[in-house]
């Protein structure tokens, strides 16, 4: 979570300015047709200085109230529903992020894609992808450009594969910070990734396919970007933190209250597992992960995070106690070992 909280915050600060599409009049079409009073604007960290513009829009051309929510906004499953129905608003608009979860609520996602031309930024990083047989994946606001990214590719000799569509993913080719499964299906037939958008997309990759090169085109940086280093610090990490874990006498299980990722089922059977190993264990609801929040736990000697898979992966440099995944929790319990574990591409993710 700490990394896409810097990624985003970097595209203000980086000289390599990125300039997204908000999609003005689809926004304004929308608020008119459906004939909402009061709309709730979420918008990612770094890209909350658009407030003021965007709520000045909403009023100028549809007279409608808009309502900025102050709260973290990390990826579509994080909507604020809580403040939707507190507020009595009609409509959620929820910039940076593709639809990620169904609900009764009216909400419309506005992608951000990126107007910058990423092919340009390739050809001249070009001689630093050292692989010939390339899946080429995106984060969202890349993902109208791929078509055009793998064209260039296959012109200079290159083997292409964008993969199918999985999971939360929305479109081909397209991943989220918890999901590259469709890059399972095709490990075999190429050499590595190219990742087109920043490093948090780009290390979710990386653990995914341990035995692959996986390359990151940084929107940021505008460099090509070898992501060796940053995967196996990030491993060992891991490797640390659940053998803590494993060791661990008293342990706190999360449960995060965002509704794209509330897992209690999860939690309740870890817990139960967990218990006829002799461990003492507690299910903590929490509505965001932070340090100060889990430091008043100081008798908890490790935490199993049930929400973000990142969470405990970005941000565990942070915790004093160490933190892994649902998924690594199988370690723990005896149901999968280290070097399963790795090969399947299961560390970092629930």
């Amino acid at each position: 979570m700490f990394l896409i909280k810097i990624s985003f915050l970097n595209h203000i600060f980086n000289k390599h300015f990125m300039e997204y599409d908000y999609e003005e009049s689809r926004v304004v079409k929308e608020i008119r047709e459906r004939k909402a009073k009061r709309v709730l604007l979420q918008l990612p960290e770094g890209l909350k200085k658009e407030a003021f513009r965007l709520v000045r829009l909403i009023k100028d051309e549809t007279k409608a109230e808009a309502i900025v929510s102050g709260s973290s906004c990390w990826g579509g499953c994080d909507l604020a529903l809580d403040e939707f129905d507190k507020l009595k608003c009609d409509l959620i608009i929820h910039f940076g992020h593709a639809p990620f979860i169904t609900a009764k609520y009216q909400i419309i996602y506005i992608e951000l894609h990126a107007k910058n031309d990423m092919t340009k930024v390739l050809e001249k990083n070009l001689n630093k992808l050292k692989i010939n047989k390339i899946g080429l994946i995106s984060s969202i606001q890349f993902i109208k450009q791929i078509d055009n990214i793998k064209d260039f590719l296959e012109s200079k000799k290159k083997k292409v594969i964008i993969p199918n569509k999985k999971g939360f993913s929305y479109y081909d080719g397209h991943v989220v910070g918890c999901e590259y499964n469709c890059l399972i299906p095709i490990r075999n037939d190429i050499d590595g990734v190219l990742v087109i958008g920043n490093k948090f997309h780009s290390l979710g990759a990386a653990l995914m396919l341990t035995d692959k090169k996986v390359y990151l085109l940084n929107e940021h940086t505008e460099k090509i970007e070898d992501m060796d280093n940053e995967r196996d610090k990030i491993i060992k990490q891991r490797a640390i933190a659940i053998d803590k874990t494993k060791r661990a006498k008293k342990i706190g299980i999360m449960i995060d209250l965002k509704p794209g990722q509330y897992n209690l089922k999860t939690a309740e059977n870890l817990k139960e597992k967990l218990e006829k190993l002799g461990k003492e264990v507690i299910i903590i609801s929490i509505k965001e992960a932070t340090p100060s929040g889990l430091m008043s736990f100081y008798d908890v000697d490790a935490f199993i995070d049930t929400a973000c898979p990142r969470i405990a992966v970005e941000d565990c440099d942070k915790y004093e106690k160490p933190m892994i995944t649902s998924r690594e929790a199988k370690i723990v319990l005896n149901e999968i070992s280290w070097e399963e574990m790795l090969e399947k591409g299961l560390i970092g993710f629930i």
